[in-house]
């Protein structure tokens, strides 16, 4: 429609919803780009930082009025507001409506009313049934019309929309007014009637509207980025995207009874390569439903719905638990089935857009691929680096600054878990590669900076200006800032850190803490630490604040359980590295009353001992003497804390195995079976190589040094708690028979 208008009218201005920031360099659209394309448009200040898309595929009207006014030699502008600017501060994605509360109630309301009327059930059928049907384009227009207008009323719409129609429609009344030939607007049908009514009422002017222009202290832009289906589709979280980008580029390609062709086939074919049944006679099923709907709905071919709604018909076996996925908006729901999931990837489609050579590009893209150069570093492939060498430390902080810019393709598989538990593990283990995704994404984050250096440090700023940053996210953010070589910033962080540890209550939260910092603490000079002494001062901070929340007894709820116990990991390696004498002596006296206590959470006061017996400060402890003194239900939790803190010193003591050994086989059935789930998740502190030495010492235990530890190690095809279960009931089954005297 928009295209056969502009041939109609061979305007001399078409005019298009876009940021009008990017006029200057509109001829960029037409180098030869492999779409979907997007405008990608950004604002980074203190304290600010924004980025939106304008997305443009083959089959948007904003593409085709590009293409088609340009065959006609209309003049081309973008009229909306600059996507930095303040009426988009909420939105990724510009072509996103911005209606107020009271706005979307109307619209909502105007959209089940016709609905209602038609007796159609979702939203996405409605436009389908109104507009995607092969009907005469004057039709279609005047159908549009009526819609928006019902849609709009004499709405003034959001303080957003209401600035971004003031400038589109200055940008029309000076078109109009030079008086150079017919106008073609082309904008969401939601402005529309709002357009309509202001340009006329705009004085006469010969110049054309100024571009606004964002603070002096800020970084701001526009570049093209590839973009792609996936990102476009509504399903995916697109704000105002449109869905089943694939199928609506089948026709605009080759027609509505085409598309509806290409759906059925190409789900087919992604369904038998998923190994779920289609046969050719529910193929045939489907495309008969689908035209029997699409009479009773009064189409004259299938439209979107009516294949959809004929798929689950026939496909789908299974009872549905949640809504059909075209039946409201947004993302797919958890539970949605299997088949409907890969009908919905099909329509989205795969399809990804690549930019023209030559097509300008901020400074960072080109800074990164010098930074790899420089460093010896692949596009892909596989890198492995040594921390303690200060060529691969280098390296491993370049990719550590892309990591942190969310650059896909860069991808750490192993190494230490804080910045430099280098001690243990001083190598890494990165795969890069160089997904289609990866340029868009180099684009996207030159807004934090024109090096690399400059956006990481912008990047990591950003996630720690909020006011209600907590001390485990402090520490991360310490962390991450060591691991990329950010330097100096990490003073201010640590102050901050230090003044938010008194407030802090959760135990977990310090423990991450404590075990983030530590390290760094211990190896300044490796990690280009600045502040050490205040770094120091931090980590006796948490400790002190951590030994005055241990000293009184208190309940653990089961989700507090992991985090208290590596709390008393990071105590522990405190204590170890003697960094400070006297919070040392504290430290290990509250570890004591703590293992002493019979008031004190089991798992708890099971850490406790285990960190003393660690530390070689327990000649006398009997381990097995806490598992015997709590009940059944919480043994595990205490083999948990022991376990978790002195796993090493108490797994190569023969006499502790043996006696954990018949603590757990003298369990009655029911107990047992209460005791199980935490067993396990003590269990789960043992590495796999200590997990095979246990079994082999309860093996040999048992007289069974013939099997093979695997029997006991090896994967159960069953829950094993279903296991327990059936076990206690086969001998509550045995009991009852012997009481009968049926049983020998």
């Amino acid at each position: 429609m928009v295209v056969a208008e502009i041939e109609r009218l061979r305007p001399a201005h078409v005019l298009i919803e876009g940021p009008c920031d990017f006029n200057g360099r509109i001829d960029e659209l037409d180098a030869g780009h492999r779409l979907p394309i997007a405008i990608y448009s950004y604002l980074s200040a203190p304290g600010v930082h924004r980025g939106s898309w304008s997305p443009l595929a083959e089959h948007s009207p904003e593409w085709q009025a590009l293409r088609a006014g340009r065959r006609v030699g209309a003049q081309l502008r973008f009229i909306d507001l600059p996507a930095w600017h303040d009426a988009f501060a909420e939105f990724t994605n510009r072509y996103a409506d911005d209606p107020d509360e009271a706005s979307e109630h109307r619209a909502a309301d105007y959209t089940a009313a016709v609905a209602r009327e038609l007796g159609i059930d979702s939203r996405d059928a409605l436009w389908d049934h109104l507009f995607e049907s092969e009907v005469d384009p004057a039709v279609a227009a005047q159908r549009l019309s009526a819609w928006f207008t019902g849609l709009r009323g004499e709405d003034p719409g959001s303080a957003g929309n209401a600035a971004r129609e003031d400038l589109m429609a200055r940008w029309i009344a000076w078109a109009v007014r030079r008086d150079e030939g017919p106008v073609v607007v082309v904008c969401g049908g939601y402005h529309a009637p709002a357009l309509a009514k202001l340009w006329a009422r705009l004085p006469p002017t010969d110049t054309p509207p100024a571009v606004p222009v964002p603070s002096t202290d800020s970084r701001h832009g526009s570049y093209l980025v590839p973009f792609s289906f996936r990102q476009l589709d509504a399903f995916t979280g697109y704000a105002s995207g449109m869905p089943s980008p694939s199928y609506y580029q089948w026709i605009w390609e080759d027609g509505i009874a085409a598309a509806g062709r290409q759906l059925l086939h190409r789900t087919r074919d992604r369904l038998r390569n998923r190994k779920l049944p289609v046969s050719t006679a529910s193929l045939q099923n489907v495309y008969t439903h689908a035209h029997g709907l699409a009479r009773l709905r009064g189409h004259e071919v299938p439209l979107r719905c009516d294949w959809l709604d004929s798929v689950a018909a026939c496909w789908v076996t299974d009872a549905l638990v949640v809504p059909l996925p075209w039946s409201y908006p947004g993302p797919l729901a958890p539970g949605t089935d299997p088949v409907l999931v890969e009908v919905m990837d099909v329509l989205s489609g795969d399809q990804v857009g690549a930019l023209a050579a030559g097509t300008p590009q901020p400074p960072l893209v080109a800074a990164v691929a010098a930074e790899l150069t420089a460093h010896d570093l692949p596009e892909t492939g596989e890198v492995s680096l040594d921390l303690l060498s200060d060529k691969d430390c280098r390296r491993s902080r370049v990719l550590h600054r892309l990591a942190l810019l969310g650059i896909p393709g860069t991808q750490r598989r192993t190494g230490p878990r804080w910045a430099l538990d280098a001690g243990r593990n001083p190598g890494e283990q990165w795969y890069l590669s160089d997904p289609p995704a990866r340029l868009a994404a180099l684009i996207e984050a030159g807004a934090w900076g024109a090096t690399l250096l400059d956006a990481a440090r912008n990047k990591w700023g950003s996630t720690i200006s909020g006011p209600d940053i907590g001390v485990a996210e402090l520490a991360a953010a310490v962390d991450a800032a060591a691991a990329a070589g950010l330097g100096s910033v990490q003073a201010d962080v640590i102050g901050r850190l230090r003044a938010t540890v008194a407030a802090e209550t959760d135990l977990g939260a310090l423990g991450a803490a404590l075990r983030a910092l530590l390290p760094l603490a211990r190896t300044p000079h490796l990690l280009g630490l600045d502040d050490v002494p205040g770094c120091l001062d931090a980590v006796e901070a948490i400790a002190d604040r951590a030994v005055w929340l241990l000293e009184p007894p208190a309940a653990l709820a089961p989700a507090q359980i992991d985090g208290h116990l590596r709390l008393m990991i990071g105590l522990r390696d405190l204590v170890r590295a003697q960094l400070f004498a006297t919070m040392d002596d504290r430290i290990l006296a509250v570890l004591h009353r703590k293992a002493a206590s019979h008031r004190a959470d089991p798992a708890s006061r099971g850490a406790a001992l285990g960190a003393v017996i660690s530390l070689g400060s327990a000649a006398d402890a009997d381990p097995l003497a806490i598992l015997g003194s709590v009940s059944v239900t919480r043994l595990g939790d205490a083999l948990a804390g022991l376990l978790a803190l002195a796993r090493e010193d108490l797994i190569s003591d023969a006499g502790f195995v043996a006696g954990l050994d018949g603590l757990i086989s003298g369990l009655p059935g029911d107990d047992f079976v209460g005791a199980l789930p935490a067993l396990r998740a003590a269990f789960a502190w043992l590495p796999p190589r200590e997990r095979g030495d246990v079994a082999d010492a309860v093996l040999e235990l048992h007289g069974a040094t013939d099997v093979s530890r695997r029997v006991l190690l090896r994967r159960l095809d069953v829950d094993p708690q279903a296991v327990a279960e059936a076990a206690a009931d086969e001998r509550r089954a045995v009991e009852r028979l012997q009481s009968w005297g049926v049983w020998p």
